[in-house]
């Protein structure tokens, strides 16, 4: 019997040892080595979170460290969507950016052939009765014929002779190619400006427009320009509207907003409205 319980004893005994040595070699760190390995776990753990969490949101990281400038302007205004939920008018009607009042505000009206900015009555509607110069955009889509689209917008938006003229919003290229996308947004501006009689307003980014919409066919159009956290623009064409930050905090916005400076004088964005176009035009 001592001879069947002797290895039993040994065994356990061993893994008493290894335990006891693994522990020992833990606890026998100095401690500046312990907050280091805890400090290490800390910065992998929030470096994988941030890429998994925060990175698609990382276009706002600039607002929100402080870099978001506000180019010098006299006329300023936002542009809005559903995206903004419920705007409270009589403050935004009476808010300044930068200490310059809210001078105009673009609204999402349509999109494709079919979609219709769910708040887009409502928010033009109301721009109109605080007094503020309203435009209407329409979010092109590569994946619909640009005349479907542009007969779509032309059904839902009644522009007034107070308004700022169409906008077409070009954001993707996908899939077509340079020429097939510069064709279709041709047509849509020009289906769109025979409509209402008046010069549509083209918008996308700085390097989109270098990169696909460089075409001399496009500077007879109103240019509003995305370019963010900049203080100059760096586009050494044309410009109407400078959409410098997607991150901005105005009174009576609940979250971010776009923020737009206007390249010239209050009395030069009268000029462009809808109304003061066709008298010139007659």
């Amino acid at each position: 019997m001592n001879k069947k319980k002797t290895p039993a004893k040994r065994k356990k005994s061993s893994r008493k040892s290894k335990n006891s040595s693994d522990k020992g070699f833990l606890r026998g760190l100095p401690s500046y080595i312990l907050w280091g390995l805890l400090a290490l776990v800390v910065v992998v753990y929030c470096f994988f979170f941030y890429r998994t969490f925060v990175t698609p949101y990382s276009f706002r990281w600039k607002a929100l460290y402080g870099t978001t400038v506000y180019p010098d302007g006299k006329v300023r205004g936002i542009d809005i969507s559903h995206y903004q939920d419920e705007v409270d008018w009589d403050k935004l009607s009476n808010a300044s950016i930068s200490g310059t009042p809210v001078s105009f505000v673009f609204v999402k009206a349509t999109e494709g052939t079919n979609i219709l900015d769910e708040n887009f009555n409502q928010n033009f509607f109301y721009a109109r009765k605080h007094e503020l110069i309203r435009g209407a955009y329409h979010f092109f889509s590569t994946h619909s014929p640009a005349d479907k689209q542009a007969r779509y917008f032309c059904k839902m938006v009644q522009l007034e002779d107070e308004d700022l003229p169409p906008v077409l919003d070009v954001e993707t290229i996908q899939p077509y190619s340079i020429k097939q996308l510069q064709s279709e947004v041709l047509k849509w501006l020009q289906i769109v400006e025979n409509h209402y009689g008046v010069t549509p307003i083209l918008y996308t980014s700085y390097k989109f427009r270098t990169d696909y919409l460089s075409d001399p066919a496009f500077n007879r159009y109103y240019y509003w320009i995305a370019h963010y956290y900049v203080k100059d623009l760096e586009y050494t064409g044309k410009w109407h509207f400078w959409q410098h930050t997607d991150a901005g905090k105005v009174d009576g916005i609940k979250g971010y907003v776009d923020i737009n400076v206007f390249n010239g004088s209050y009395k030069d964005l009268l000029n462009i409205t809808v109304g003061q176009q066709k008298s010139k035009r007659r």
